[in-house]
Parts: C-alpha cells; sequence; structure tokens
C-alpha cells in the first residue's frame, strides 16, 4: 500500500503524503483506552445521521442503512468480537472504518458538517453521565450501609476527640452519623457532621455535576458550528440532553465538566480517607474499638500475628491518586489557547482512572462498613472521668453561674483532683463545695456517661432521641434521593 493511501484511511489523512513515524502514531493514538467509550460514540453517530437525514444530506435509505451498520458494530462490541486495527487511532475511527467495511462508500457520508472535536465531547459527555449515575448507586449504598448501623447500634457510648485527645463521651451512632438539617431550596437535607455527612455532601454535589455534564456539544463542528443545517434540538432529544451548548468554540474545548468531576472525586476521597484514618486507628490493639473483617484486611509475610487493615490504608492512598489527576489535568487546561488543543487528549485517561478507582473505593467502604465488628467493651471502657469536666460547668451553669466562670471553676476541679492523685469524680462533696459553693448532693449524677450523652438533645446532638431522629431523617432523605 502506498503512504499517500495509508494516510488516506485516517480521518484526516488527506493533506498529508508521508508516512507518520511509528513511534509518533503510537504516541497520537488514544484508541487503547477511549475505546471504552464504544457505545456513546455509536449512539451519538446514530442520532446524527437522523439529523443529516432530516437535512436532506442523505436519504432515508442511507440513513438506514448507516443506523444498522451501527447496530453491528454494537453487537460485534457487546460479544466482545471487534477487531480493532493498528491504523485505528481512535474510537471515532476504529467505528466508522468498521462500518465501512459492512455498507461501503455510504459510511463516508456519517462525518458529514462533524469534526472529531464535538465528537469526541459528546461521547464524553454521554459515558460520564452515565457513569455518575453508577457512582450515585453506589454512593447511596455506603449511606445506607452506614445509617443501618447507626439504628443498630444507638446504645453504644465512646469517647469522642479532638486533637485526638479525649473530648468528650458521644453515641457510636453519632460518629457514624452526626447530623443537622440544612434547606436547599424546598427540600431538606441530611448533613452528616463528620463522615456520612459529607458523602451526603458529596451525592448532593455530584446530581449538580450530573446537569452541567448533561449539555450537549455535538453539532458545534470544528470551531465554527454547523452550516448544513443539521437541526441540533433534534440531537438534543435523541440523545436525552436538557440542553444545547451556547458557543461552538467553546462547546468544543470545554473540559469543565471534567475538571468538576475529577474535583467531585478528589473532595469525596479526602472524606472517605478520613473516615479510613479514623477507623484505622480504632482498630490498633491499643484503641480496640472495632474489628475488621478478615474478608477486608491482610496478612504479614513475615508476622504471624498481624491482621493488617489494607482496606482502609489502600482507600486512604487512592485519595492521593486522584488528587494527583485532578491536579494534572487542572495543569494540562491553564495554559491552552482558545478551542481545541491535543493536549484534550489528556482528559480521558484523567476521567477514566478516576471513575474506576472512586467507584472501587465506595464498593470497598461499604464491605468494610457493612462487616466492621464493633468491641463495645473496649469502647466504653475507654470513657474516662475526666471526659466529664464540661458536664461540671454545665452543672454550675444550671446553678445559674455564668459560663465562663463555670469553666473556670470545672477546671479547678480537675487540677485539684490532679494534686489529690484521684480522679475527678472522686472528689468529695467538700471539695467541690470548697471550688462553689453551689455544689451539692446531686452533682453525684454528673458521674454518669448516659446522663452526659443524654443531655445534648437538640438537634444534630448525640442523645439517643436525636440520634434516633436523625436516622428517621436520613432514611426520609433516602427515599427521596433513590438513584
Amino acid at each position: 500500500m502506498d503512504t499517500i493511501a495509508a494516510e488516506g484511511n485516517k480521518l484526516w489523512g488527506g493533506r498529508f503524503v508521508g508516512s507518520i513515524d511509528p513511534i509518533m502514531e503510537m504516541f497520537n493514538s488514544s484508541v487503547s483506552y477511549d475505546k471504552r467509550m464504544w457505545s456513546a460514540d455509536i449512539r451519538g453517530s446514530q442520532a446524527y445521521v437522523k439529523a443529516l437525514e432530516k437535512a436532506g444530506l442523505v436519504n432515508m435509505s442511507e440513513m438506514e442503512e448507516i443506523v444498522t451498520g451501527l447496530d453491528k458494530i454494537h453487537e460485534e462490541w457487546s460479544q466482545g468480537t471487534f477487531v480493532l486495527h493498528k491504523e485505528d487511532e481512535d474510537i471515532h475511527t476504529a467505528n466508522e472504518r468498521r462500518l465501512k467495511e459492512l455498507i461501503g462508500e455510504t459510511a463516508g457520508k456519517l462525518h458529514t458538517g462533524r469534526s472529531r472535536n464535538d465528537q469526541v465531547v459528546t461521547d464524553m459527555r454521554l459515558w460520564l453521565r452515565d457513569s455518575c449515575s453508577t457512582a450515585y448507586v453506589h454512593l447511596v449504598r455506603l449511606i445506607r450501609t452506614m445509617v443501618d448501623r447507626a439504628a443498630i447500634e444507638v446504645d453504644i457510648l465512646f469517647p469522642g476527640y479532638t486533637h485526638m485527645q479525649r473530648a468528650q463521651p458521644i453515641r457510636w451512632s453519632h460518629w457514624i452519623l452526626r447530623c443537622s438539617l440544612i434547606g436547599s431550596g424546598k427540600s431538606l437535607y441530611i448533613i452528616f457532621l463528620i463522615h456520612a455527612v459529607a458523602l451526603c455532601r458529596d451525592a448532593d454535589r455530584l446530581g449538580e455535576i450530573k446537569k452541567r455534564i448533561n449539555v450537549l456539544p455535538l453539532g458545534s463542528g470544528a470551531i465554527a458550528g454547523n452550516p448544513l443545517g443539521v437541526d441540533r434540538e433534534l440531537l438534543r432529544k435523541e440523545l436525552h440532553f436538557d440542553s444545547v451548548s451556547l458557543n461552538s468554540m467553546d462547546a468544543t474545548s470545554e473540559r469543565d465538566f471534567i475538571a468538576e468531576f475529577l474535583f467531585w472525586a478528589s473532595l469525596c476521597m479526602t472524606h472517605l480517607s478520613k473516615m479510613s484514618e479514623d477507623l484505622i486507628i480504632y482498630s490498633t490493639k491499643e484503641f480496640n474499638f472495632v474489628t475488621l473483617s478478615d474478608s477486608y484486611s491482610t496478612g504479614s509475610s513475615l508476622m504471624p500475628q498481624k491482621k493488617n487493615p489494607d482496606s482502609l490504608e489502600l482507600i486512604r492512598s487512592k485519595a492521593g491518586r486522584v488528587f494527583g489527576r485532578c491536579s494534572g489535568f487542572l495543569m494540562t487546561l491553564k495554559g491552552l489557547p482558545s478551542t481545541y488543543n491535543k493536549d484534550l487528549q489528556e482528559d480521558k485517561e484523567a476521567m477514566f482512572d478516576v471513575y474506576d478507582t472512586i467507584t472501587a473505593v465506595l464498593q470497598v467502604a461499604s464491605g468494610v462498613i457493612s462487616t466492621l465488628q464493633i468491641n463495645k467493651d473496649a469502647m466504653e471502657n475507654a470513657l474516662s472521668p475526666d471526659m466529664l469536666a464540661t458536664d461540671i460547668a454545665y452543672y454550675l451553669v444550671r446553678k445559674g453561674m455564668p459560663f465562663r466562670q463555670a469553666h473556670g471553676l470545672s477546671g479547678k476541679a480537675v487540677q485539684l483532683a490532679e494534686s489529690k492523685g484521684i480522679s475527678v469524680n472522686k472528689l468529695t462533696l467538700e471539695d467541690l463545695k470548697s471550688i462553689s459553693a453551689l455544689f451539692s448532693s446531686d452533682v453525684s449524677q454528673v458521674w454518669n456517661y448516659t446522663n452526659s450523652v443524654e443531655q445534648y438533645t437538640a438537634a444534630g446532638g448525640t442523645a439517643k432521641c436525636s440520634v434516633v431522629a436523625q436516622v428517621e431523617q436520613l432514611r426520609t432523605w433516602m427515599k427521596n434521593h433513590k438513584p
């Protein structure tokens, strides 16, 4: 085959006469990874040929021949029998080459008025729109798993931490779902204050991103638009987009939706990494609050006693992988001149890798949470009287003392107990009266951890009534946010 004919097989080959360097050909090729968009590419092409028929650019017979040929290609991809050729530069080239093999020269009419610039971004939007729906399913499933555990284990108390120091007694369920309500239009969203709160926000953000993904760029051509009367509204309806892109130059080069997806995944991974860090700490022998299932743990090649939380450590590490993809792609975007540049070929690998990572992490996280064993005795044994120091201040507040004064006197009680070498709950009533005359025999009620958590009855608090209400509100939220 002569070089002119060889290059002519490419979608862009007519202007070139020399053969391309084989290394450059490999460097330029994207089919090894963008073949994942085969279904989206076929769907876009079938919609486009219908618009060509309406515009009088192909006749009904040609349209049907092209649609039928594309159906055959879809079947080949579905059955794993589609054969890629060395000269298939990308998924668009591969599908069009195969279409020509099946139906002949009529295949050449499919690309009329269309550019790979608007074709590839249409494929990406179709692929990512569907993929966001799948990620949303996994995310909601994880939230549901956390809510179910919170409902079952609502009576378990354990230490809450700030600065990694024991702070106040809380419910285990409150760690899983510490909630408050915020308004968003006419809807109420349950927001977890620690881990599940972030996941609820992530679910909300993902829904918003999907709306911005669902904008049709097809019909924008390479840069200037389509001059052949192609009906973009028909394309929008055929491909189920919400709206049509406003500007053809922006439509073919804009990758905000990719950057936004990568950032969303980075933030979601931040939340999952923080949760994993907590559970890694809680699973150590020093804490022994939780035990991971063997299904989500591994051992040591040297130390047979080890049970390592590799699932959680990998979740934590995958966050860095996703961050790198996000920051790397933003660096690609920042220096580009207007409209399409080949640098944008970097968008697909980042999109695919981040999607694969986040969906795997969400599924593993659901498995970890659903199989986690709670060591109730270890949790409750970790509670210590010094964690009730704030309760001493609240006791004095309820007696009428200003909080700032009560806080100072509570600190003096802690200091007195330390000087005596005893825990604060072992101070006698006389000891306490030496600090404030407001102390009386009912101060004994302060030294009860259940009493401590039960005082936090305000919405979002750790009292049982509040946590139960949060669980019910979350279940309502999930009913209203089915994938």
